[in-house]
Order: structure tokens, then sequence, then C-alpha cells
């Protein structure tokens, strides 16, 4: 009895399916390292502690300020990182007094490439865009 053979056609598309496992596994462990170390989990509200005025202006953040200023770093933003920005004693680009009325003036108003929110946001927005601020 001879042993039973592949047919030729069926061993081509064998190999053929496991070279495109094998490149399906080499493009996925390489978007992996190029993401590295960058890429966290955004925390929720109840793990940063969050009270309901520090969330409404993490809101607040999120839709007007995150596009150019980074929460935690300024890797690939136009601004600077909003990180403890209330704990220097300036604020790094205009050498301001790092306080409520200063931050509160430039979103405001604007700044140099910044734009001015007093048209778009309320005082209550701005309020709660600062308490949410000084917990970055």
């Amino acid at each position: 009895m001879e042993p039973y053979r592949i047919p030729i056609h069926r061993q081509s598309r064998i190999q053929n399916l496991k070279l495109f496992a094998l490149c399906l596994c080499v493009s996925v462990v390489s978007l992996w390292s190029l993401a590295g170390c960058e890429v966290q989990r955004r925390k929720s509200d109840a793990e940063l502690g969050l009270n309901p005025q520090q969330i409404a202006g993490r809101r607040v953040y999120d839709n007007y300020c995150d596009r150019c200023h980074a929460p935690y770093s300024s890797r690939g933003r136009q601004g600077p990182s909003m990180k403890g920005v209330f704990q220097r004693k300036y604020l790094p680009m205009s050498g301001m007094p790092a306080n409520d009325d200063r931050v509160t003036d430039i979103v405001r108003l604007g700044r140099n490439k910044m734009p001015g929110y007093a048209q778009v946001l309320s005082q209550q927005q701005i309020n709660d865009l600062l308490a949410y601020l000084h917990t970055l």
C-alpha cells in the first residue's frame, strides 16, 4: 500500500496559507514594536479621582485643547504640554505667572498662535477647564 500524498495544488495552497500567516504575524509584531511604550491606555475619570467639575473640564479639554496641548507630553503637538502647568511659578511659553487669572486670560483671549475661546466657551466651562488643569 502506498502512503497518502497531498496533491501538488493543495501543497502549494497550504504553503501559501503558511506564508500568509507568517507575514500577518510579522506585521502585527512590527506594529506593536512601532507603538512602543508611547501608547498608554487612557485612564478613566474614576481612576484619576476627578470630581464632577473636573470631569466637565476634562471634556472641555478633550474638545478644544487636546488637539494642540497634550495633557502629559508635548510630543507631536503645536503647544506646550499642560502637565504640571499650575505647579510651576511661571507659564513656560509666556513667562506670565501660572495662576487661574493668567490662564483664564489666555483661554479667553488667546496668545501667539493660540486662538481665543471667549466666544466659544462659557465662564463655567473655563472654570471647569481650570479645575481639570489643576489635576495635571
